[in-house]
């Protein structure tokens, strides 16, 4: 499926009329307002003359256009803003002004002293949701800290956890998990904050770290006998950290299978012709089974190795037990069901050609989403931006004249 974007494409979504200031980068400020762009809303990208880091992330096919900036920046608009010179300054505290919100991922302290504290930010726009997502809360010792997805990861024991579950070395997972997760977070407080301040007439302050974000995730999982005081036991759910709880190997492959419920093992139990299993003490129950759930992952284990994929697959299905195929990045591309619904996308982007996306997701029947706008290049709409906060077509280009803006043409 081909969606062509039109720059000048009415704001479309259940979003649309919510304006967005974004001086985020990196991935997981940009990721919530991706969502949120996605969405309907104006997400207006404030970046460096530099750009965000992002954009220096290959492969690409020109410079800038990196491709983790190209699926986190669709439907944007970029505006290039040199904060440190007093002439940014006024611009973004003007463009603030007709914001809903917000977003920023530096240090409050770094905030104010580039003039964007707050109260200045508050006094030109009393209903300005102000939301700062970084690494840790500033009430805690943490504060101020640099703080990376890999960093995050090691300090909210998950790649402890990948260690304590395969007894192999710790490992990160592979995907930028923190800065994601707690994206959707901040999109979350982002809309819960705009909600308030529409309904009463006052905006606020925001904080959302990422530290306590993903220990938020973390914990709902593994606190485990902790939750209790005294404890009841170690922290940690065993059913995730059971050593066999994996893709299993089968005689040619692999699959992903889960035997959940009650009637679940009676059907599996049947299916390998050993229907008498389910009065076992050891797999009567679900409480039975958590109770030695490491020898119930084994004895799965060693079952499944005996068949090919395929064999297994049909089977279970026919048994009405969830399992499917253990796929790469590549098989996902090619998913037929992704395909069908139109979530695997084909478009043309004005300066890099065409390029493979994802949809926006999720339907609403009466504000449909869409792919308004792709991933704008450094600066490409600084004079419309500029020109809709009040400044004239000479002061737009003093200011380009002075490297404080530039719409990548300059």
């Amino acid at each position: 499926m081909s969606d062509k974007p039109q720059s000048a494409a009415p704001a479309a979504g259940p979003l649309a009329g919510l304006r967005i200031l974004d001086l985020s980068t990196v991935v997981m400020g940009p990721y919530a307002t991706q969502v949120l762009a996605d969405l309907g809303a104006d997400v207006i990208k404030v970046e460096p003359p530099a750009g965000d880091n992002m954009r220096a992330v290959g492969p690409m096919r020109n410079p800038g256009m990196g491709h983790i900036y190209l699926h986190l920046n669709r439907n944007k608009r970029s505006i290039v803003l040199d904060l440190k010179t007093p002439e940014g300054l006024t611009a973004c505290l003007k463009l603030a002004e007709d914001c809903d919100a917000l977003l920023y991922n530096i240090r409050p302290q770094a905030m104010a002293r580039l003039g964007l504290s707050y109260e200045a930010v508050a006094a030109r726009n009393p209903r300005i949701i102000y939301l700062g997502a970084y690494g840790y809360g500033e009430a805690g010792p943490y504060a101020g800290r640099p703080a990376y997805d890999d960093l995050i990861q090691g300090q909210t024991g998950i790649a402890a956890l990948s260690a304590q579950q395969s007894a192999d070395v710790p490992r990160y997972a592979p995907l930028t998990l923190a800065d994601r997760a707690v994206g959707l977070h901040v999109g979350i407080a982002l809309l819960s904050a705009v909600l308030h301040a529409r309904g009463t007439g006052r905006g606020q302050q925001v904080e959302l770290p990422m530290f306590e974000g993903m220990a938020h995730l973390v914990l709902g999982d593994h606190l485990g006998g902790a939750t209790f005081d005294p404890p009841m036991g170690p922290a940690g759910y065993a059913r995730l950290l059971a050593p066999h709880r994996r893709p299993y190997a089968t005689a040619d492959g692999y699959i992903c299978l889960l035997i959940y419920n009650d009637k679940h093992w009676r059907n599996f139990f049947d299916l390998i012709g050993r229907p008498e299993l389910s009065q076992d003490p050891h797999f009567s129950s679900h409480g039975a089974r958590a109770a030695h759930i490491s020898e119930v992952y084994a004895f799965v284990a060693d079952v499944i190795a005996a068949r090919p994929s395929q064999d297994w697959l049909e089977g279970l299905a026919r048994a009405d037990i969830p399992a499917s195929p253990l796929y790469t990045v590549d098989d996902l591309l090619q998913d037929e069901h992704l395909a069908a619904t139109g979530f695997i996308r084909t478009m043309d982007h004005p300066s890099e050609g065409p390029i493979r996306t994802t949809a926006p997701l999720g339907k609403y029947e009466s504000t449909p989403t869409s792919i308004r706008r792709p991933a704008p290049r450094l600066g490409q709409h600084s004079r419309e931006v500029l020109a809709e906060a009040g400044y004239d077509h000479a002061c737009i280009d003093a200011l380009a004249a002075r490297g404080i803006t530039h719409d990548g043409n300059d």
